[in-house]
């Protein structure tokens, strides 16, 4: 899986070492759901400021949120090529936001940041949280995730 994560923020130091945390996320939820590894996803780390553009563009809300999904398909999951690779999107997150929460939820920022990036490729898979049952389904896929690269949280308010 390439994995592409550019930096586009300068308001909050980006602790490079993450990156490899990052990657295995997406690896674990991949695999998880029975996807190969061969494919390219796409992961921006951004300020309040961009993220809000993009969801005031792409979703009417003019106001910063954490994290956005873009699927490279406009179907219930990521596009498969005829070579068998998973196009599967781009991925936004607000560093500045990731910051802000991990200090609210009192987790580290490794923990958020890994919540996001599995939260928005959930997104990409073709989950969402509009019903409660959704919710649910997608909640538990990414606790499972997180639970087995050693993130877990103990509770969810």
């Amino acid at each position: 899986m390439e994995i592409l994560i550019q930096n586009r923020q300068n308001k909050v130091e980006w602790p490079a070492e993450l990156e490899k945390l990052l990657e295995q996320a997406a690896e674990e939820v991949l695999t998880t759901e029975g996807y190969s590894l061969t494919g390219e996803l796409g992961i921006a780390l951004v300020d309040d400021e961009e993220i809000r553009e993009y969801n005031r563009a792409y979703r009417g809300v003019d106001s910063p949120t954490d994290v956005l999904s873009f699927p490279q398909s406009e179907g219930d999951g990521p596009y498969e090529s005829p070579t068998g690779e998973y196009l599967l999107g781009d991925i936004v997150i607000s560093l500045e936001r990731a910051v802000q929460q991990a200090e609210e939820y009192g987790h580290s920022l490794a923990r958020e940041l890994t919540y996001l990036l599995v939260h928005g490729l959930y997104h990409l898979l073709g989950y969402d949280h509009d019903t409660p049952e959704g919710k649910e389904k997608m909640r538990v896929r990414e606790e499972m995730v997180l639970a087995r690269l050693g993130l877990e949280r103990e509770s969810w308010e």
